[in-house]
């Protein structure tokens, strides 16, 4: 993979990150905090904890994702991004493109997710 294409993953993979992270301090300011007197009866406060734990699964999920990015990264840094880790061939860029975080090629993750699927 030249250099220009290495650069312009970067900036995407560094973009995101910064909007994942922006995204949680939003969170810890916005919606991480409520007054439960503020809540007139049970069923208000119930369900307006149920919408604070669906943000904070939300977080955890994309903290999972701010992991690959930092992984993604690291793979330019050591030159090893691009190339899919269990066949070792280049992975296409259009998967690049769509999913800048993969480890696998196409054909490997689906070989992936068929396995995974029979385990069902």
């Amino acid at each position: 993979m030249n250099q220009k294409d290495l650069k312009r993953y970067k900036k995407i993979l560094e973009d995101s990150k910064v909007a994942l992270l922006e995204s949680a301090k939003k969170t810890l300011v916005e919606e991480s905090s409520f007054d439960t007197d503020d809540l007139p009866d049970e069923i208000d406060q119930a369900s307006s904890e149920y919408a604070q734990s669906m943000v904070f699964r939300l977080r955890d999920r994309e903290k999972f994702l701010l992991q690959k990015i930092e992984k993604a990264l690291q793979r330019i840094e050591d030159g090893s991004f691009g190339v899919c880790e269990r066949c070792e061939e280049d992975i296409s860029p259009k998967r690049l493109e769509a999913r800048p975080v993969t480890t696998l090629c196409i054909r490997c993750k689906e070989e992936q997710e068929k396995k995974e699927r029979s385990y069902g």
